[in-house]
């Protein structure tokens, strides 16, 4: 946030609502900050000399008499090089004892990209998570959420994400997370020694609820630089969108508007999409990959969070525990990625697709066999082998722990192959079979 040496300050309120206050006031813009009695505000409306702005606070205890300073401009953010290792808050500002940024100023939530210059994607993102990249593979300008319980450990996943990818920047925004997920993200991105193309933008649990409005667009306007500007791969880590949703709802509750599906606003497939439709591939090089966490409730998919995020975005990524390893999974089964046909077998090894395939559904026929011997069905010889190479396969492949490159994963997939069945059994093109069996 700026000063302006010309602040104007008003000191009589017109009303007063739960989220709003309306003041006469002249020369102000659309989306300007404001301070009222000290609590921050953005302009929603203007009618002749009527202003009305949200108090992010809530009006709670606002006397008419308060005073209101503007600031002159929209939310903004300085941006440049000098943004690379910080941590800051929803405004922009650092929380790392850092100095200030400076650099070219930029109002955040610009539009997106025209679609006449983007291109079809086709650069490969690893992560060294097998889940991922072998099964769902990651594309540069892609935009996929993570669909997880609020028990899993999706923060570390993300943190895990951020120092395997191979890109040149990696902007976090953190929305509601406790203290000990912010440090933990701190620590570990410190620990690795990967600070200097990490950004980070910070909204905790303490902080108010309707900061996390500004989380997004404080992160794209930031990625929005290094991918247009300086032609970088950069990846968007965006994590809870449910917390970010929840925020909206709140707002929407204080401006008495009228809930939709699941008391979320009505707006609400528009404003994840204004986040999701900043992913880009640039004809010149630049790229912004987003990455988010939606946190579900009880395991509900149908709630309009994850429901209206599946239409916006290409694909999922599911996480769920596998009783039988006790590990943590990228599911097979629910996973999706919808651009991965444009970099697999093209960007990665010729048996890639073969392999994927072969293995999510021999995968498949082991949860099969567990029906059967639930329901106390004898298992045949095929079944018992089913079983056994389901626990390697989720142990080595699908673990979110696992750390491997794309060519391992496929000679990992032909291990257990062999391991488990014989090559007829397996559907793989003969000329692969024997290329890869015996590798």
């Amino acid at each position: 946030m700026s000063s302006n040496v010309f602040q104007r300050i008003y000191t009589k309120l017109e009303a007063i609502t739960k989220a709003t206050v309306t003041l006469k006031a002249t020369g102000v813009s659309n989306d300007e900050l404001a301070r009222v009695a000290g609590r921050l505000a953005q302009v929603v409306k203007i009618k002749k000399d009527l202003v009305t702005l949200q108090v992010f606070a809530g009006t709670e205890g606002i006397p008419t008499n308060a005073h209101v300073e503007f600031f002159g401009e929209p939310p903004a953010l300085n941006v440049g090089e000098q943004l690379s290792g910080r941590f800051l808050n929803a405004y922009g500002e650092p929380i790392d004892g850092g100095p200030k940024v400076e650099g070219e100023r930029r109002f955040i939530g610009g539009p997106s990209v025209n679609p006449y210059k983007r291109k079809q994607p086709s650069e490969l993102i690893p992560t060294g998570i097998a889940g991922i990249d072998l099964n769902n593979t990651l594309v540069s300008g892609q935009k996929i959420p993570f669909f997880a319980d609020p028990d899993q450990p999706y923060n570390q996943v993300m943190a895990d994400v951020a120092l395997r990818a191979d890109v040149d920047k990696i902007i976090l925004g953190g929305m509601g997370l406790s203290n000990d997920d912010y440090l933990y993200f701190r620590q570990k991105f410190e620990d690795a020694g990967a600070l200097d193309k990490i950004i980070c933008f910070i909204n905790t649990t303490e902080q108010p609820p309707v900061e996390r409005l500004l989380i997004p667009d404080m992160a794209l306007t930031a990625a929005e630089y290094f991918a247009v500007d300086k032609n970088e791969k950069v990846l968007v880590l965006l994590t809870d969108m449910t917390l970010y949703a929840d925020a909206l709802s709140i707002v929407s509750n204080r401006m008495d508007q009228i809930p939709s599906k699941d008391s979320m606003p009505g707006s609400l497939y528009s404003d994840l999409a204004k986040i999701y439709e900043k992913a880009v591939q640039l004809p010149e090089g630049g790229s912004i990959t987003i990455i988010a966490v939606t946190t579900l409730n009880d395991g509900d998919i149908t709630h309009a969070i994850p429901d209206n995020t599946g239409y916006i975005t290409e694909g999922q990524l599911y996480l769920r525990k596998d009783t039988d390893t006790g590990k943590i999974i990228v599911d097979p089964f629910r996973s999706l990625s919808r651009l991965k046909q444009l970099v697999i077998n093209k960007k990665t090894r010729e048996d890639h697709s073969q392999v994927m395939n072969t293995g999510v559904r021999l995968f498949a026929d082991a949860a099969n066999a567990k029906t059967k011997l639930e329901n106390g069905f004898d298992l045949s010889d095929y079944d018992m082998r089913c079983l056994e190479y389901a626990k390697e396969y989720s142990t080595k492949l699908l673990s979110i722990d696992v750390n491997i490159k794309i060519d391992q994963m496929l000679d990992t997939g032909w291990s257990l192959f062999r391991k488990y069945f014989k090559p007829e059994e397996l559907g793989i093109k003969q000329s692969l079979v024997d290329k890869y069996w015996n590798r």
